[in-house]
């Protein structure tokens, strides 16, 4: 089993988040039991924001989580247009920015399912993408 883990899941746990943090570590965890738990270059670049220029800190510290890196492919790429231009012609305003339909277009595409907590999103735009939430995880 393949996870795809959303920025939300990651920045819940490094900062802590004093509401989510707990849930979306033990969620990770259980994700990890079951198999590998990848991030896309868009998370990567997300959740390196709060890491400033101490980039190796951050490879350590998500190889360290067991998060394994995983880019982006052309068929991922594309079904994140496909998505998008279907948001955007269901009259979507560009408060979604095109990293969220990277991040599921590599989930949907490369990976079995994604973990994040904003699955009323993911569960509209990419069908057929199995969306779990911390709360689900258990």
């Amino acid at each position: 089993m393949v996870t795809a883990v959303d920025t939300n899941i990651l920045i819940d746990i490094l900062e802590p988040d004093p509401v989510y943090g707990l849930t979306s570590k033990e969620a990770l965890k259980k994700c990890l039991r079951e198999g590998a738990v990848v991030a896309c270059e868009v998370v990567w670049a997300e959740v390196a924001v709060a890491y400033a220029e101490a980039h190796e800190a951050l490879a350590n510290t998500l190889e360290h989580m067991g998060i394994q890196f995983s880019a982006i492919n052309r068929e991922a790429a594309l079904m994140a247009a496909k998505c998008w231009a279907e948001y955007l012609k269901r009259g979507g305003e560009r408060k979604r920015i095109a990293a969220d339909f990277l991040i599921g277009g590599h989930a949907l595409v490369q990976c079995e399912r994604l973990l994040t907590r904003d699955r009323g999103f993911y569960r509209t735009y990419f069908r057929g993408l199995k969306v779990i939430s911390p709360k689900e995880a258990f």
